[in-house]
């Protein structure tokens, strides 16, 4: 077996007197897809850093075999010492490297390469930044967030690449699709220790809840055995004896083990605060057209987005993603066209860019809005510390400076502003920016439960498809189309038939409308005899999914199955996610069957 390429070894780091890295390893070798994976904060980004050589550790043993190449993609990059970004990718290229690579790789993500780094946006420093780890086809690759500020294209297109190159790669990233379609090794990061396993990330979060669950149970028996001991010594304890003097030895330790145990870091609580309910239809927008100039944005744009929707709007950087969200939340205004609003609607937004933080604020003046201890959420007044705590921040920083907050903390403290307003309609624009994994699952289950409707923008293909119930996207030229259910659905309609300009009226072969253009179509004057067969056995069908949903996490209850027969539980974690979505399936089908009979009784 060939030696490793990369070796970290009991890597200690401190930054002040809390522990960031704590016996930390990481072993990369030739052709390794490792993603490193952990909450905000846990030393990712440090860890990659000192694989790279550009921090060093506080003890610890860093290795490179003699002769391999390395290049490291940083969160911000910096190319002030070049004058143009072609001069940079050169830069970072071998003797024997084709220099052609260097422009093509720049044409591909959006440069020319001519542009000087001093002018250029952070997104596109990152762009130039990638193109110049890239080029020379490194024996390592290490990779912090290379997706950040890249659109749908081109994040697609990254993979390819990568998928294509032999470098061994060190993924960090929050972007699931990605990792699951890259890696083949997982390495997680949690209270400064590494935990590996050799499967992708797809096979790792069943894994990490089934270690959690097993954490949890050995903190409960370790808790339960120094009560007991405790209990023991309180009674009263004779000193002369040998066999009590061990006793009280052990029980020592044990309380030294149970005070060295970090406490286990806690989710973010997130809660909408919900407004009254809006009028069942949000948003109608009729042959809405917006240029900038010559250059159309928006051509001939008509939709109906009904109370519920929750409508994904997609594209690559510059199509007018951004420019659509703001003429349907009615910040801004079409050049022709009428956009018309429903009734008692109450609107939330997050901004893309965190443009409405104010860096001069503190994180307690940015959730109060400048005054009082106090932030109202559904309509009950909280203690803001208390809130700050549900977003995974400490009471300590109440008074720190937005201007120092890392990028996961500004994200998660606009999701806190936004939240906390009453809202029936929220407004989110690429609100997965800079958070972990953990909170995106939140934020998602946070919006499945919002009674409002939602409209966002992002370029995060899982979240779409968990989110989602329609999909606005870019066609080009200004013209913009509509496909029922999330990302990978519109994917596959793309494949299978041309989707219909937005607004248009659907033919009846095509699938079942979504809620976002159902209310524009007339209802039908009775169910045909398919869709009352189906809603008579949908029920059963539930059923029965609900029975194997349930037999399959059973199944995955067992703790030591991953270990005793991999093969097993991935065939079992497959079907669960097979069965969780058909579930959702029928679910949805019912839903809009019964609506549909309810709807022709009333009429």
């Amino acid at each position: 077996m060939a030696p490793p390429l990369l070796v970290l070894r009991d890597i200690h780091l401190r930054f002040g007197a809390a522990p960031l890295l704590e016996g930390a390893e990481l072993f990369v070798s030739a052709g390794n897809r490792l993603c490193l994976v952990g909450r905000n904060g846990c030393g990712k980004s440090t860890l990659l850093k000192i694989a790279a050589g550009t921090v060093e550790a506080d003890a610890g043993e860093r290795f490179v075999q003699p002769g391999a190449t390395m290049r490291y993609l940083p969160q911000e990059p910096d190319l002030s010492a070049f004058t143009t970004t072609l001069a940079a990718v050169e830069d970072g290229l071998g003797p024997g490297d084709d220099k052609h690579r260097a422009r093509t790789l720049l044409e591909r993500l959006g440069l020319t390469g001519e542009e000087n780094p001093a002018h250029l946006s952070g997104g596109e420093i990152r762009r130039a930044a990638l193109a110049r780890a890239l080029a020379p086809a490194p024996d390592i690759l290490l990779l912090d967030e290379p997706t950040n500020h890249l659109d749908l294209p081109a994040i697609e297109w990254l993979e390819s690449e990568l998928q294509a190159m032999r470098s061994a790669l060190v993924l960090v990233s929050h972007d699931r699709r990605f990792l699951e379609n890259l890696s083949r090794a997982t390495v997680w990061l949690s209270d400064g220790e590494i935990h590996r396993i050799e499967s992708g990330f797809a096979e790792f979060e069943p894994w990490r809840d089934d270690f959690l669950d097993r954490r949890d149970s050995d903190r409960h028996k370790l808790k339960r055995k120094v009560a007991a001991e405790t209990e023991w010594l309180h009674k009263g304890v004779t000193a002369r004896r040998k066999r009590n003097q061990d006793r009280l030895r052990a029980l020592i330790a044990l309380r030294k083990k149970q005070n060295e145990q970090r406490a286990v870091a806690t989710n973010v609580n997130l809660e909408a605060s919900e407004a009254g309910i809006s009028g069942k239809l949000v948003v109608e927008a009729k042959h809405v057209i917006k240029s900038y100039g010559e250059h159309p944005v928006i051509a001939d744009f008509s939709a109906r987005i009904p109370r519920g929707a929750r409508i994904g709007i997609v594209g690559p950087n510059g199509a007018g993603k951004t420019t659509l969200i703001n003429l349907l939340s009615g910040s801004m205004t079409p050049d022709s066209g009428t956009i018309r609003h429903g009734a008692n609607l109450r609107m939330a937004t997050l901004d893309q860019k965190r443009e409405e933080l104010d860096d001069h604020h503190t994180l307690q003046d940015a959730l109060t809005g400048g005054g009082g201890e106090t932030v109202t959420v559904n309509g009950k007044a909280r203690h803001v510390v208390s809130y700050m705590k549900d977003f995974l921040f400490l009471p300590e920083q109440a008074r720190t400076s937005v201007s120092v907050l890392s990028g996961g903390e500004r994200g998660r403290l606009m999701l806190a502003r936004a939240l906390a307003r009453p809202s029936n309609l929220l407004v989110l624009d690429e609100p997965t920016n800079d958070l972990d994994l953990e909170t995106l699952d939140l934020l998602q289950e946070t919006l499945a439960d919002y009674g409002g409707t939602v409209l966002l923008v992002s370029h995060d293909r899982d979240f779409l498809d968990r989110v989602a119930t329609s999909v606005f996207t870019s066609e080009g030229g200004g013209t913009w189309l509509e496909y029922a259910g999330g990302y990978s659905d519109m994917m596959i309609q793309r494949g299978a038939a041309p989707a219909r300009p937005v607004g248009a009226p659907r033919k009846s072969k095509r699938r079942a409308p979504s809620p976002s253009t159902a209310p524009a179509m007339a209802g039908p004057a009775k169910l045909s005899y398919k869709d009352k067969h189906a809603l008579e056995n949908l029920p059963k069908r539930i059923a029965t999914l609900q029975s194997e949903i349930d037999a399959h996490n059973s199944m995955l209850a067992d703790s030591d199955l991953f270990a005793r027969d991999p093969a097993a539980f991935k065939t079992a974690a497959a079907a669960l996610q097979q069965a969780e979505r058909a579930l959702a399936n029928a679910e949805d089908q019912w839903l809009r069957l019964e609506e549909a009979r309810e709807e022709i009784e009333r009429a």
